[in-house]
Order: structure tokens, then sequence, then C-alpha cells
């Protein structure tokens, strides 16, 4: 949970807080809790955080301020945070490529509906700029405990290594240049990561606190599953109907990092699961997803980014470049293929790269937020030719559910590498090679084929294999969602991330 950008409170405004037990229904807008409540909560947040500090070893450095506040407040916050924060704006324009790529429809409008979100349901928060807890003075001291002991988590770890300077490494500049996007592959995801490990972290004493009644642990209940936790939203309406994409981003560092933090835990023990992992974060969603390779310090799967400027720079302007990482791959998979296709395709991925222009043609704010604006290219390698190949087949059996209109044009492919398809928004190539598929989206197919050429050419020469040993060294960062999961991970426990 970082500062208190708006995201931060994305993530109570959805889930809410508590584990094991149905959650306590929150109190009418004009119901307050008690003055005798408010001074019960306020001395809880002492013994909480000396819980949290013992669950997790991370020392109390000093006292954690406390402040009570109503729900107008925290939502006239939360509406002014979406003006400003960083994370926000990034997944605002991520959201036509989100729509490019098919992980959500055309028509959706991600500002109002998250705006929808976020006044759902909001519980309590840790804001690390002001070194608060902030406790909320319509929901009654036994409910708000539990997440006390989340956010307080929250306040340990900025007292060990200073979240705001720690968690937020990325730049909202825009790459111009070959070596600025390479600089962008290089320097985005390691945040999607890090929230992971601060909400993972965070959710393990939650367990803890809610467990500790009946004498059990994360650790030590052989029955707890962190991957099976999470992802009720029956008594959440505005989630229940959120886009895949949506529901993913706001689970992941809850589910994930949980499962990532079980499993340091049971291997490496208390020290190694916080203080060390805060000390040594992981670098990528890869990482979180597979903690065991974190635990080997194995290199991240990574694709190189040769010089596309020259190319394209004349008709377009550059609009997004990053990794199609594994977190990426897993909805995106899920999406077009469902659950089972996903759980074959997630772990063969073997590195992915995406890269998005925008037509020099489109002057009105109509016209450039318009998918047909925008142009797309995207490169994925697969542990294997048969996954490589059952990826391009899920992928263009989507894409009539993209576009309009969509017919596939043999007389226009080269060879039997290719397939082409026609859509209402220009042509679409996709090549498949070995491990490798290259897809162009809205690109002429001359342009399409130079693009395929370059990219997969890449991943083979000597200069871009040193352009790798140099990404293998330097922290893999920016996945296609890594702004919208860092926009909700900053909130708060919610309620569907622990029911």
């Amino acid at each position: 949970m970082k500062t208190v950008n708006w995201l931060a409170l994305v993530w109570m405004v959805v889930l809410g807080m508590c584990f094991g037990q149905a959650a306590e229904k929150v109190a009418p807008r004009e119901t307050h809790i008690t003055p005798a409540q408010a001074r019960e909560l306020f001395h809880s947040v002492g013994v909480i955080l000396k819980f949290a500090s013992e669950d997790t070893g991370l020392p109390v450095r000093h006292d954690v301020k406390r402040k009570l506040t109503t729900r107008e407040a925290v939502e006239q916050y939360l509406i002014e945070k979406m003006n400003d924060d960083k994370d926000a704006r990034r997944m605002e324009r991520s959201e036509i490529v989100l729509k490019k790529f098919g992980l959500l429809d055309r028509d959706f409008q991600l500002r109002p509906f998250l705006l929808a979100l976020l006044k759902e349901q909001i519980e309590a928060y840790y804001d690390s700029k002001t070194k608060t807890v902030n406790l909320l003075d319509w929901a009654t001291p036994e409910t708000q405990k539990p997440v006390l002991a989340h956010e307080l988590t929250h306040a340990l770890q900025d007292q060990h290594v200073d979240l705001d300077k720690w968690e937020d490494v990325t730049s909202e500049d825009l790459s111009r240049t070959a070596k600025q996007d390479n600089e962008h592959i290089q320097t985005d995801e390691a945040d999607t990561a890090r929230e992971a490990v601060l909400e993972g972290q965070a959710m393990a004493v939650y367990v803890d606190y809610s467990l500790a009644p009946s004498g059990k642990s994360l650790l030590t209940a052989p029955d707890l599953d962190a991957e099976d936790l999470g992802g009720d939203s029956s008594d959440s309406p505005v989630l229940s109907r959120a886009p895949l994409v949506l529901k993913e981003s706001l689970l992941f560092p809850y589910q994930d990092g949980l499962h990532f933090e079980q499993v340091l835990l049971k291997s490496e023990g208390k020290d190694a699961a916080f203080a060390g992992v805060l000390d040594r974060p992981p670098a990528s969603s890869y990482e979180i997803m597979n903690p065991r390779a974190y635990m080997r310090r194995q290199k991240v799967p990574v694709l190189a980014m040769p010089d596309v400027h020259p190319l394209l720079d004349a008709d377009y302007n550059p609009y997004d470049v990053g990794v199609m990482g594994q977190l990426d791959v897993r909805m995106l998979t899920e999406l077009f293929g469902g659950d089972q296709l996903s759980r074959l395709l997630t772990p063969a991925w073997d590195g992915g790269i995406y890269y998005a222009v925008q037509s020099k043609r489109a002057k009105t704010d109509a016209e450039k937020d318009s998918t047909a604006s925008v142009a797309l290219l995207y490169l994925s390698r697969w542990k294997s030719p048969e996954a490589a190949a059952a990826f391009a087949k899920m992928y263009a059996g989507e894409l009539s559910k993209k576009y309009s209109g969509v017919k596939r044009d043999q007389g226009q492919e080269a060879d039997q590498t290719e397939q082409v398809y026609q859509t209402s928004e220009g042509p679409a190539l996709m090549v498949t090679r070995d491990r490798m598929v290259f897809i162009s989206e809205s690109f002429d197919l001359a342009t399409a084929r130079k693009l395929a050429f370059m990219m997969m050419g890449a991943q083979q020469d000597e200069g871009s294999l040193q352009a790798v040993k140099l990404h293998m060294a330097r922290p893999v960062r920016h996945e296609l969602t890594a702004s919208m999961v860092r926009f909700f991970a900053g909130c708060g426990l919610m309620r569907s991330a622990v029911r």
C-alpha cells in the first residue's frame, strides 16, 4: 500500500476487511461510532502495532499517529487524488492500449467506473506521507481491528524502508528513443512486484491476527492455502460487474503477494520473508508468481527492443512501451481462452514486449480516444513451439471479438509462418516462428513485416544480446497492467481479497 495515492484507497474501497468470517455491514452514512468506541479504537492501535511488530520481526521505531475521519472526507480526498496521482494518470493513458489488446471493451469508461468503485466501500488506511493511520468514524472497533493489523504493517514497513522512496521508482516521461524505450522496459515492473510484497506481508499479519485466538497462524495452519483466499465479490456490486483485468489487478497484490510470503515463510523463515524481502525486493510479477525463482535469484525472462523509431516516427507518435509480463499473460489467456488454457499457457511464458503508437492523423480528442488511432505490436516468447502455437491460435480466435469485419486473407500471406487478417481498424499480421509469436495490429503489411523482422531479429544478434544482459542486470518493471495494479494496491485491505 503506497502512500495514500488514490489508488491506495481503491483497494479498501473494493475489498474492505474481514478474514474467515462474514464482513460486518457498513453502518449507514449518518451513523457514527460513539466517543467510547473511538477511545477504544485509538487505544487498540498501540496494542495491534506491537502484535504486527512481533509477527513480522520489524521493530517499532516510533509510535504511529492516528486520526478519525468521516466517509465524506475520505471520498472527497479520493476524488482529489484521482486528478493528481501519477499511477491514475498512467492508468487512464493506458486505457486505450488495454482496449486495443481486448482486455477492456471498446465502450468501457474507466474513470467513472472507478469513481463508483471508490465509493462502494472504504476501510482504515495508512498514509505514509503524514505517517498517520486513518480510522473511520462509521465502522465499529471490532470491524476495524483486523484491518488495523494490515495497515499498521505498512507503518512498520515505512519505518524500515521509507515507503515514499522505496515504492515509487517509475518515470512518467514518454519514451521517444530506443534507449528510452529500453529504460522504460527496465524501470517500471518493479513497482508492481513491490506492491505485492507490501500487501502480501500485510495480508500475512492480517491472517495471523485473525487466527491468533485459535492459536494458529499462516505458517502453522496446514489447511490454509494463500492461493485460495479472496475473490468473493458477492457483496460488492460494483466489483462484481468489473472487467476481468480490473478484478485481477485488484487481487494480484493480495492473493499472489500473500502466496509469495507464505512460501518464503515456510522455506526461509520470518527474517527472510519480511525484512529480507524489503531489503532485496523482487523485480517483477514473474518473481512474485514464482517465489522459488526469487529465492534462487533466477533471471527474469526478457526480450530486447530494437530501434523502431526511424521506421515509425514519420507517421506515428510514440504512445506506450513495456513488458507483457506473466501477470498480463495470465489475464489475457484467462479472458481469451478460459481458466484451463490460462493454467497451461501462463507457466509456459518466457518473455514478452509490446509497443504502441498513435497516428499523427488523429487530431481531435475523439479521434485520439479511438483505438483506431493506435497501432500495436507485441512479441512473445514461449518455452516450447507448441505453447507458442497454442497462444497464436487463441489470439487469432479473439480478433473477431475486438474488431468488426474480420476476415482471414490467405492471399496476402508470404509463407506458412504468417496469418493475415483484414479488420475494421486495418490489417493484423501474426508470425509464429519456433518459440516466438509476433503480432501487429493496424500497421500496413509492409511496415508490419519490417517490424516482425526487426523484433525477432533483435533477439538473435550480438548487440541485442548485450542489451538483454544489461536488462537482466537491472530490474524489469513495466508491465501492460502495471499502473492499474499499483493504482489499486495503494489503498488498504479490501473485502474481496479476503473472502
